[in-house]
């Protein structure tokens, strides 16, 4: 069982690095990705927990661009937490989070949803603010039944609280990533609404992998996205997007596999460097 998509509380997941990495060994995963949002922080954590429960971790991130005013997520794998140029763009995420946060707490609270920057901490402990954190906190004051509802009423594109991220292109994230040592993959391209031109020409720009086996995408999707990544020379890659049942409910270890040959392929397209 190989999930190359996954998120602890170094971003927005529910479970700290050690009880996620624990899980998913439970659950029956070998190989297993983490990809916290614009971050490596947990990795470090995951290391030591994957060799206590013999599983195979990959560092991963997934960074978050915008392509044709719309976002899109970049998934690296095996790449090198420690790279300069990774922790850099890492670290000034941390800030460009934070000031979001507080746009957005503010345009929340014109409007007359009483929610604090210090809630919000509170909850994501020491990890980079993201989204769905401030939806928790909606959700815990009774504002708001679930995230998907936080996201749909306040916090989606264009919704009232919604408030415009730090730009990165997915050419300046698979450069990020390749320089990192790692490879670059689509994150749900059915969800993101990537066209099959769009992935055409970032498959241009070195582009490693699709992300065709996700939770989002039904059979019908998953054979046009593994047509697609047969005919672009891409990887079709598998990923669960666990990030906990209080945050993705539907998401669960041990509901999707990667092919062992995929993942093969997808390893020897490394950096030469790396």
């Amino acid at each position: 069982m190989i999930d190359l998509h996954s998120h602890t509380t170094a971003s927005d997941g529910q479970y700290a690095p050690h009880e996620q990495v624990a899980m998913a060994a439970k659950a029956g995963v070998t190989v297993l990705a983490v990809t916290d949002h614009d971050t490596v922080a947990g990795l470090s954590a995951c290391a030591e927990a994957a060799r206590l429960n013999g599983i195979r971790l990959i560092n991963g991130i997934e960074i978050s661009c915008t392509l044709n005013r719309r976002e899109v997520h970049i998934l690296g794998h095996f790449v090198d937490p420690t790279e300069p140029g990774l922790n850099a763009y890492a670290a000034r995420l941390v800030t460009e989070r934070t000031s979001r946060m507080q746009a957005m707490i503010d345009k929340l609270v014109a409007i007359g949803v009483p929610v604090t920057l210090q809630q919000v901490q509170q909850l994501a402990g020491d990890a980079t603010l993201t989204r769905p954190h401030l939806a928790r906190v909606l959700v815990e004051l009774r504002i708001c039944t679930s995230n998907k509802e936080a996201f749909d009423r306040f916090l989606g594109d264009g919704k009232p609280a919604w408030v415009q991220r730090f730009e990165l292109t997915p050419r300046e994230a698979i450069e990020i990533i390749h320089r990192a040592g790692g490879t670059a993959t689509i994150a749900h391209p059915g969800s993101s609404k990537v066209h099959r031109g769009e992935i055409e020409d970032l498959a241009k720009a070195g582009l490693d992998g699709l992300e065709v086996i996700h939770k989002d995408h039904p059979p019908s999707q998953r054979e046009q996205f593994a047509k697609w990544a047969t005919e672009l020379g891409l990887v079709a890659t598998a990923g669960s997007d666990f990030h906990g049942e209080k945050v993705a409910p539907d998401r669960n270890f041990g509901s999707v596999g990667m092919d062992a040959a995929e993942f093969a392929r997808l390893e020897a397209r490394r950096p030469k460097s790396a």
